[in-house]
């Protein structure tokens, strides 16, 4: 799909399949809709069938028109309808509102097809629509979710989630870990490492520079000089140190997480740096107001998702709001360009 009104280039753009019983695919085809009517240079790829989506655009009252793709030069090639890409087997109906084995097959079908034309240099960049976790686990998946899935593809040892919402940038350390295992997941290379991606993605993707990093403590009041624990003092701290002198980037921390993010709101820092999952994202998630993007660091290629689930529960109704969809496409589109840019004025011997 085409939606490019410039002379640019269009970024080539491929948004997988994600849960096709969730609300993933309704606010891709909101979010196209929305894009539609903007001044893009996207030219947008659908790794699914056209029969599943022409189905669904009908049920939410979307004038669309789609059409399979057999090879991937038909692509960019003009003709009518949003292209749709799917080599493999897809059921005539999807049961909205419920996990299902074969849906989440479908869905991590279609981000391994993603990856590939990814690091085939086919696409520019791809956009995930939400996987449902437990449903990984009931089809026999083992990975826990899309960031490690795309780095096991890849062959990409380094990688960190980035949180981007209004003036935040987060990166957990730890991911999705239970609260009581994050000081043991902690480490002084861990740590060292989050800051390190962060900084070399802002440069490259984000197009900063010289970034200004914050390093969140674990600990209330930053451990408070070891008096409420010491992982400042072990991990954190050395982290930092060790990371300034790989880098030109200004670098503070750690600092408290109670009063750093105001700082950060206001505009002082370019990205945080915190040591597990619920310290970023509660505050990046109440200021985004449902337009939050989830970006993997480290990936050879840019990658996006919106920050929130599949939705189950509204997904019979076609009331998901796309906004964080949106975005994620838009930012897609930006990160990519911004790689493209900064790789020109940086060649690789």
């Amino acid at each position: 799909m085409p939606i490019s009104r410039s002379g640019r280039e269009s970024t080539r753009l491929a948004i997988t399949l994600g849960d096709p019983a969730g609300i993933g695919p309704e606010v891709t085809l909101k979010a196209l809709r929305f894009l539609s009517r903007q001044k893009q240079t996207v030219q947008i790829l659908l790794l699914g069938r056209a029969a599943f989506f022409r189905k669904l655009s009908k049920a939410m009252g979307l004038r669309f028109s789609f059409r399979d793709i057999e090879k991937l030069p038909e692509w960019r090639a003009p003709g009518p309808g949003i292209p749709c890409y799917f080599p493999y087997d897809f059921p005539k109906k999807v049961i909205r509102g419920r996990s299902d084995p074969l849906g989440t097959r479908l869905a991590v079908d279609s981000i391994a097809l993603g990856v590939r034309l990814a690091m085939g240099s086919k696409i520019d960049a791809m956009v995930t629509p939400p996987i449902h976790k437990a449903g990984l686990k009931k089809a026999g998946y083992t990975m826990p979710g899309h960031t490690e899935y795309l780095a096991e593809l890849s062959g990409t040892a380094r990688f960190a989630m980035m949180l981007v919402g209004g003036p935040l940038r987060v990166v957990p350390v730890t991911r999705h870990v239970a609260l009581k295992d994050v000081p043991s997941g902690l480490s002084k290379k861990k740590v060292e490492e989050a800051i390190l991606l962060t900084d070399r993605e802002l440069k490259e993707s984000f197009g900063i520079p010289r970034p200004r990093l914050v390093v969140c403590g674990l600990n209330p009041h930053a451990g408070e000089e070891g008096n409420l624990g010491r992982e400042e003092i072990r991990f954190i701290r050395p982290a930092v140190r060790s990371a300034r002198r790989k880098t030109s980037s200004q670098i503070v921390g750690p600092l408290s997480p109670d009063s750093l993010f105001h700082d950060a709101y206001t505009g002082r820092y370019d990205a945080e740096i915190c040591m597990y999952h619920d310290q970023g994202l509660i505050p990046l998630k109440m200021i985004s107001r449902g337009s939050g993007v989830n970006v993997t660091l480290g990936l050879p290629f840019v990658r996006t998702s919106p920050d929130h689930g599949t939705g189950y529960d509204i997904a019979p109704d076609f009331k998901a709001d796309p906004g964080s969809m949106i975005e994620s496409i838009r930012l897609a589109e930006r990160l990519s360009r911004n790689r493209q840019k900064y790789a020109r004025s940086h060649p690789r011997n």
